[in-house]
């Protein structure tokens, strides 16, 4: 998974290549010019640029989740399932699933919650803002209970909180019940320990809740860890973990991946709609959408394997943060080139890194999104 991390030199830099701001060493002067791209509005004079920046970008979601799908669909659950390639037995498969869990735990902690609380305490209010993941909905929250209960699907087998007879809880509960309800009350604490944040977070970053939640989220990573370790010890036989893959792979990730792909479809259908008839019921109608087809995306994190690492498509869909800067100069260009890239995927690739922070949901959101609200025509 892509590492999100605030940057404001690398902001400066997309700055000068576009022509939009010059930077200095003056952090005052650098965040106002950043505070600047914030503060731009859809009016009549870019109406027509910002339509077609809204409707590329959704175009590429769309294209991006139907890739992961059918990536998914069409030979990866087999590999998975079956666990060869990549994959050396079920318990293999099983320790990809706890990898990723305590990964989506530990970056909800770390760096979703604690990047933005660690700036705020050190005064770097602008910058603490501007670290926020999808600040400008509103729906950071949401985004980080969604994260967790991707966690919880992981564990119970399911996406609607039932217990599935084939997952890690019931396979664990037949051993330890009390590890197994342990684990599932420190998954569920988390998640309302993040809620428990005022809303929004953007305006509450340095709150006793924010801080409480960041403490919730390394109890859980601890105690994933602990389970994981657990398993490896004492249920480690592909007879009884070939199951629990299977159902993981058939009743989670799949059906996620389709619902992310179908509601994708939905978003880019709302975006073209407005980009033919601009309205304000336009631009709430792609709001809504964003906020239905963000729901399965933030549910898919805590299994960031295979395809959707392998063809960067995490990054592609989900770069943060936010290159306000580079997004106003790609508003201003209409160099729909810099935001695509072509052939073999390279994490250490900073063209292919450039393009990935000017396109999906976050830049989307920023053009559809102000302080919580749809935005208007003006």
């Amino acid at each position: 998974m892509k590492t999100k991390q605030f940057l404001l030199a690398g902001f400066c830099a997309m700055a000068l290549s576009t022509g939009f701001v010059a930077c200095s060493n003056d952090d005052n002067e650098s965040e106002s010019e950043l505070e600047r791209a914030a503060k731009l509005d859809y009016n009549a004079s870019n109406a027509t640029a910002w339509g077609n920046y809204m409707s590329v970008v959704a175009g590429l979601l769309k294209t991006d989740a139907t890739n992961l799908y059918n990536a998914w669909n069409n030979g990866y659950a087999d590999e998975f399932k079956q666990h060869n390639g990549t994959y050396s037995s079920a318990l293999n498969c099983i320790e990809t699933i706890f990898d990723g869990c305590m990964e989506i735990a530990g970056e909800v902690g770390e760096s979703k919650i604690g990047e933005p609380y660690n700036l705020k305490m050190a005064k770097k209010d602008t910058e603490a803002i501007y670290a926020v993941e999808s600040w400008y909905s509103w729906h950071s929250r949401d985004d980080y209970a969604n994260n967790i209960r991707s966690i919880r699907n992981a564990f119970l087998g399911t996406r609607d909180g039932s217990t599935s007879t084939n997952s890690l809880y019931t396979v664990l509960a037949a051993k330890d019940k009390e590890r197994a309800d342990h684990l599932l009350a420190t998954i569920d604490a988390t998640t309302k320990a993040i809620l428990a944040i005022p809303q929004p977070f953007r305006n509450n970053i340095n709150s006793s809740e924010a801080k409480a939640a960041m403490d919730q989220c390394a109890d859980l990573n601890r105690e994933l860890a602990s389970v994981k370790g657990y398993f490896q010890s004492n249920i480690n036989d592909d007879e009884t973990l070939d199951p629990v893959v299977k159902q993981y792979v058939d009743n989670v990730i799949l059906p996620t991946y389709k619902d992310l792909m179908e509601k994708n479809i939905a978003l880019d259908d709302a975006v073209k709609a407005f980009q033919k008839n601009p309205s304000n019921t336009g631009f709430s109608s792609c709001c809504n959408a964003w906020l239905s087809a963000r729901e399965p995306w933030e549910s898919s994190e805590a299994f960031l394997f295979g395809p959707v690492a392998d063809m960067g498509l995490d990054p592609n869909m989900d770069s943060w943060p936010l290159d306000q800067v580079g997004i106003v100069g790609v508003l201003n260009s209409q160099d729909w080139n810099s935001i695509m890239w072509n052939g073999e995927y390279d994490e250490e690739s900073k063209d292919i890194e450039g393009a990935q922070n000017l396109r999906g949901f976050h830049t989307l959101e920023y053009l559809i999104f102000k302080d919580g609200r749809a935005r208007t025509i003006n």
